[in-house]
């Protein structure tokens, strides 16, 4: 026991002999987390509550013009943009003031389209009472020739730096008020052509309506944030970070000579690597500490959520346990194969990167593509990840982590017996 202290120990002189990488090590993820959370959470606000400037120009200058002028007036968080300096938007100005940027949508109603739909309605209404016998003419009038008409197309302009996912949610919710319209059209054709003397409210009230729950083990309907998402993603990152300076000191090691005279001391190899994983476990733990209270104390002084573990803490800290072995794991194994500095230092970020990448860290895994979804179940950070939103935003229990932190074990042993047969073999030759 107290040759593993002693090993411990000398991890830690070696550390403090590197104040620089140690700053790095923990003041890196921390900038990470605040400045990856608030871009999200600025983000989230500016889609829910920013003002949005929607151009409209009214070429029809009817009823569905007048109708989609109201329905845009009254819809929240938009601000509705129909002349600017006392004139009229035309639709070539409307063009340029998208096409220049300085608006994100323009909508041009085509002249006609009023007309238009009025006369397929009214014709399309008569024919349905015709065959029903509820109007007095004759059975040529009830059954009027076919007629066609050529859809009027509404044309929407959109700025060409607005992604794809913009632009289906802004044209899904303008098709589905344009849709409303024509709806509340043919509802007062109805009303007019059967002579009603009063209207009977059909479209008054709604009658289907949506709830939305999110779905949890235990209480529902607790509607995670940004701060939800990231610190655990933003925890794990860090954790896995210290491959770095890990890979390093064991380079540092084999290239001063420090490594022989250990191997040549009446030490275990297991001893060396266990002061190690101990020394490097404990900070794995510092740093899941140093950015929960970053989380807890510093977001509400910079305008984000609180984050407050409450009951599921332990099990928190259990998950940073075991994914800081992993990571000790996969550092000793990049330490042991590489075998200058230039080879592991930049290696290990990298290949950080990756893992990150693939685990979900930056991009959920659903919304990728099914090939790297099927990639990344085997990436170390999705078994963390996928373990922290199991206890923070499932209401999880260590039942539901088991097998991820099964996997996580897994790796480390896996990483760690690779490294002892690759160093193994290279003492023989």
């Amino acid at each position: 026991m107290r040759k593993l202290i002693v090993s411990a120990y000398k991890e830690v002189l070696l550390l403090l002999r590197d104040w620089g990488g140690l700053a790095i090590l923990f003041f890196m993820p921390s900038v990470l987390i605040i400045t990856i959370t608030l871009i999200q959470e600025s983000t989230f606000k500016a889609v829910g509550e920013s003002v949005l400037p929607i151009v409209l120009v009214d070429e029809d200058q009817g009823e569905i013009g007048q109708l989609v002028a109201k329905n845009l007036a009254e819809a929240p968080n938009i601000q509705l943009v129909t002349e600017l300096d006392g004139s009229p938007i035309d639709d070539n100005r409307a063009h340029a003031l998208v096409s220049s940027g300085e608006y994100q949508i323009a909508l041009v109603i085509p002249k006609g389209i009023s007309d238009e739909l009025n006369d397929k309605v009214n014709y399309n209404v008569d024919k349905i009472l015709g065959e029903f016998a509820l109007t007095e003419n004759d059975s040529t009038t009830a059954n009027p020739p076919e007629k066609k008409w050529k859809a009027k197309e509404i044309t929407i302009y959109f700025d060409p730096a607005a992604g794809q996912t913009f632009r289906n949610g802004v044209k899904s919710n303008i098709e589905r008020m344009l849709s409303k319209v024509e709806v509340q059209k043919i509802y007062d054709v109805f009303i007019n052509q059967m002579e009603l003397s009063e209207d009977p409210g059909l479209l008054n009230d709604e009658i289907i309506t949506f709830n939305e729950t999110i779905a949890q083990k235990g209480e529902d309907g607790i509607i995670p944030n940004a701060v939800q998402h990231n610190v655990p993603a933003w925890i794990l990152f860090g954790i896995f970070f210290i491959v770095v300076p890990l890979g390093i000191n064991l380079v540092k090691e084999k290239n001063l000579g420090t490594y022989i005279r250990l191997r040549t001391s009446p030490v275990s190899y297991a001893i060396i690597l266990g002061g190690k994983i101990m020394t490097y476990t404990v900070i794995c733990l510092i740093q899941f500490a140093l950015m929960l209270l970053i989380a807890k104390y510093i977001f509400p002084l910079i305008g984000l959520i609180e984050f407050d573990p409450g009951a599921q803490l332990p099990l928190m800290i259990l998950i940073a346990f075991v994914a800081g072995l992993a990571a000790i794991g996969l550092g000793i194994l990049i330490g042991t194969v590489a075998e200058t500095q230039e080879q592991s230092a930049p290696f290990g970020a990298i290949f950080v990167i990756i893992l990150a990448a693939l685990g979900g860290v930056w991009v959920p895994t659903f919304i990728m593509p099914e090939v790297m979804q099927k990639v990344s179940a085997f990436s170390p950070m999705n078994w963390g990840i996928s373990a922290f939103y199991d206890v923070i935003l499932r209401n999880g229990t260590a039942t539901d982590i088991a097998r991820p932190l099964g996997y996580l074990l897994l790796f480390f042993a896996v990483t760690l017996m690779a490294a002892l047969f690759y160093d193994k073999k290279h003492q023989t030759h």
